[in-house]
């Protein structure tokens, strides 16, 4: 069963009559399959049309929905003898976070994901995919220990957000996050990073300052969320449409930015829809991306990373 978003209401009543049609079966008086087959194409032809325009809010909408693809399962369909590991060796475990040794398509890699959880207990359990500050000291030492056994960094980024909460400040959250990235920038390893929902502010950053970064076609990434933004610049939560705008943060705009490396195309309708396919054409860009960096020297992969975010400094400045 579909969760359709508000946008999505003409194709769920077209898919209800579909649906209604199907179990018609037995009637003499309908030719049930052509009917079902033009209603079919009208929902096609209107998916196609609805996603080719989606406004940034509505593809923040879609970058959430509930029914897209987690990283676990990038890791169950992707990530063969996956071996989790847990704990950041000092304080905790944070499930907000998964990461561990597996092999990509016949290549041992360290992965690393957030994780949002898929109903209620999980998310609970998963805070949203809001990871502390032991959850980005977790991913730090994964990120050593690939380095020190020369094995490249996949990562899956998902997430509103690093934990805004006090524990998580009084522990240290703004270092671990920095941290992070000072150590996504040292790897002497390829570093492929994907964002396959929502990439929020520093949480999303702490484990995607990588050589290559890739996006799903309907993902979000930004300094904040439009939410926060309409209530901090407008301090009105009915601007979250116009923040959604002016914070660039679709695919589409990153990739004219140069902040992102490519754009995965997504199913008709969205990765929600049609799981498999997404998953398969994400696994595609990371191999591509792999590819890039066979035979090179360590030194040549993190000067590689380094050159590409000062480059993004300085057409800022410009």
């Amino acid at each position: 069963m579909h969760n359709y978003l508000d946008f999505e209401k003409p194709i769920a009543e077209l898919e209800g009559k579909v649906e209604e049609l199907r179990h018609l079966t037995g009637s003499e008086e309908v030719n049930i399959v052509e009917e079902v087959g033009k209603l079919q194409t009208k929902v096609e032809k209107l998916l196609k049309s609805t996603y080719a325009k989606l406004s940034p809010w509505q593809k923040a909408l879609v970058a959430r929905h509930a029914n897209r693809p987690h990283t676990v399962d990038y890791l169950r369909d992707l990530i063969t003898e996956f071996t989790p590991l847990a704990g950041d060796r000092a304080y905790a475990e944070d499930s907000a976070i998964m990461g561990g040794l597996g092999r990509f398509r016949g290549q041992s890699v360290v992965v690393i994901g957030h994780e949002k959880g898929a109903d209620t207990d999980s998310r609970i359990r998963h805070n949203f995919g809001m990871a502390r500050p032991e959850g980005y000291r977790k991913a730090q030492r994964l990120m050593h220990l690939a380095d020190q056994f020369h094995l490249p960094v996949i990562t899956f980024v998902d997430t509103p957000g690093a934990y805004p909460g006090i524990d998580a400040e009084a522990r240290g959250q703004a270092e671990a996050i920095a941290r992070s990235i000072e150590v996504c920038l040292g790897l002497k390893v390829p570093m492929v990073s994907v964002i396959i929902g929502e990439g929020g502010s520093g949480g999303a950053i702490a484990v995607a300052t990588a050589n290559v970064v890739l996006m799903l076609e309907h993902s979000i990434y930004s300094v904040i969320s439009p939410e926060g933004c309409a209530s901090i610049l407008w301090r009105d939560k009915d601007q979250t449409q116009a923040a959604a705008e002016a914070l660039r943060l679709t695919a589409q705009d990153l990739l004219k930015l140069g902040v992102i490396d490519a754009v995965i195309d997504e199913p008709l309708g969205g990765a929600h829809r049609d799981s498999g396919t997404a998953i398969a054409a994400v696994g595609d860009g990371i191999e591509s991306a792999l590819e890039q960096f066979a035979g090179l020297d360590g030194g040549i992969i993190k000067a590689k990373r380094r050159e590409k975010f000062l480059e993004m400094g300085k057409q800022g400045l410009s």
